[in-house]
């Protein structure tokens, strides 16, 4: 399976007032593994950006001069995401942007639904965390992914951390490689830790709670309104 995990930063919040994206981020996942694979351009709005939104990714309207426009960056950007499953953070938000700027373009193929699915994980993790905090940061933190990196947001280091949150929350990895040389996907992947069994363990068994069970089996409904859902499969 093949999954976009995508981030935008635009110059305000509401395409309503004519705000425009000016960054666009992805990484690549397949069958659950991070390839290396990644989608990465700024684009020059032609409009001033808000101050609160330029402190909260830091990019200037000078910044952008020279960038490409969105109209020069569409068809690239929808053959990278052409017949994969978005996974984006509050996408009503970036896929409207996203289409918003199609449409100023006259696409002939405006709706992002259209090119591939989408998967919403602040739906999901509203589901599975009920009355949380489920911003990035707040999960990045509930998951133990490490964002130190990230001084502002930026739309490439925020997609890769909703990659890591995304496998956390749905199963979880032991371990990232983006080793060329080492792994087995070329230009990288993510690799399976996998723990010797000891026969002199005495382990305690921890059943699931009903609360728990019900996050559970919500998260598996929202995994099959996009396709299969193995897991069921399995326990058929």
């Amino acid at each position: 399976m093949r999954q976009i995990v995508l981030d935008t930063e635009t110059t305000g919040l509401s395409t309503t007032q004519g705000h425009r994206v000016i960054e666009i981020g992805c990484v690549e996942l397949i069958n659950r593994r991070l390839t290396g694979r990644e989608y990465h351009r700024f684009v020059n709005p032609e409009r001033d950006i808000d101050e609160g939104a330029e402190r909260v990714h830091g990019i200037s309207r000078a910044d952008l001069e020279g960038q490409p426009l969105f109209a020069d960056v569409a068809e690239e950007l929808l053959e990278f995401l052409k017949d994969s499953e978005l996974v984006i953070h509050n996408a009503d938000f970036d896929v409207g942007f996203l289409e918003y700027e199609l449409q100023l373009m006259k696409h002939p193929r405006p709706v992002i639904t259209e090119h591939a699915m989408v998967l919403d994980t602040l739906t999901l993790a509203r589901e599975m965390h009920p009355g949380q905090r489920n911003s990035l940061d707040a999960l990045c933190k509930r998951y133990d992914v490490d964002a130190s990196r990230r001084d502002v947001h930026g739309a490439l280091i925020d997609a890769e951390l909703l990659a890591r949150v995304y496998l956390a929350m749905t199963g979880g990895q032991a371990a990232l490689s983006l080793d060329e040389e080492n792994d087995e996907f070329a230009g990288g992947g993510e690799e399976i830790l996998v723990r010797p069994r000891r026969k002199d363990l005495d382990l305690v068994v921890l059943r699931a709670s009903e609360a728990e069970q019900r996050a559970h089996d919500a998260m598996l409904d929202k995994m099959q309104e996009t396709g299969a859902c193995l897991f069921r499969e399995l326990a058929d």
